[in-house]
């Protein structure tokens, strides 16, 4: 069993949980790896052994097994887009402040040793397919295993006039600060924090969750995986919007503008 160990260096300090990871796994059976999840910022002076050998996760995901990811939520994010895409299944270990994705806490990395003797299930999660199209083309596409957020940005004093289509049908127009479209595994994200109900899983389904909406009828509502969910500045609107997927660097939508979202 190939297994890939990809530590957030800035969460575990020195990478000490990574190793006492790998030193269980190899004890174990299993063939390892070490990786970062993500390139360090310019200039950044990282705790990292010395002489240690690491490689590339991009390299390393064909032909792994499982991918485990120590650090936050957002390590295992970031990791879910490149995963999916080689169908690697992840293993969370929580060092973060919520660690709501993640199966094991540090204390709890004994239970690694389960893996190479098969005691494990796989959970299968819906993602997102975000895209925006601008005059017909495609400008910008992304993978989503949260959500997809549409907001005004950085402005504090205005509002969006914002329409939400599904398979092209409007079914909720409003005026706020932006609209969250969640898959379950998303739903006790921002989702939940701006409103929304707290879904299963492992269900198939969209969450819809307008943010701060100044109408008394702009209520979250849950779509079945079927559909195709749309968001799209109102017509006549000279405002620019913002969306974020998994929480990343913003891409900025204009006027005119399709945000679709789909299974």
């Amino acid at each position: 069993m190939r297994i890939i160990l990809s530590s957030n260096p800035y969460r575990d300090k020195g990478l000490r949980t990574a190793l006492e990871a790998d030193r269980i796994l190899r004890k174990a059976g299993a063939e390892t790896v070490l990786c970062l999840p993500f390139v360090p910022k310019k200039g950044d002076r990282l705790d990292l052994p010395r002489n240690l050998s690491l490689h590339q996760l991009e390299e390393e995901l064909p032909r792994a097994d499982l991918l485990v990811c120590v650090g936050g939520d957002g390590t295992i994010l970031h990791a879910a887009r490149d995963a999916t895409l080689h169908g690697v299944p992840i293993l969370g270990v929580n060092m973060g402040s919520v660690g709501f994705m993640a199966e094991l806490e540090q204390h709890e990395l004994s239970m690694l040793s389960r893996l190479t003797a098969g005691k494990y299930s796989i959970e299968k999660r819906m993602m997102l397919d975000i895209t925006v199209r601008r005059d017909g083309r495609r400008v910008f596409s992304e993978t989503a295993l949260n959500d997809a957020v549409v907001t005004k940005g950085t402005s504090v004093a205005r509002v969006l006039d914002l329409q939400v289509t599904g398979d092209r049908a409007v079914i909720s127009s409003f005026s706020g600060d932006g609209v969250v479209i969640a898959t379950p595994t998303g739903s006790t994200a921002y989702s939940l924090a701006a409103g929304g109900p707290i879904v299963e899983p492992t269900a198939e389904n969209m969450i819809i969750t307008p943010i701060c909406a100044h109408s008394l009828h702009a209520k979250p509502f849950v779509l079945g995986s079927e559909r195709s969910v749309g968001v799209r500045l109102a017509p006549g609107s000279r405002k620019n919007a913002s969306l974020s997927v998994d929480g990343g660097r913003a891409f900025k939508v204009l006027p005119g503008d399709w945000v679709e979202c789909r299974k």
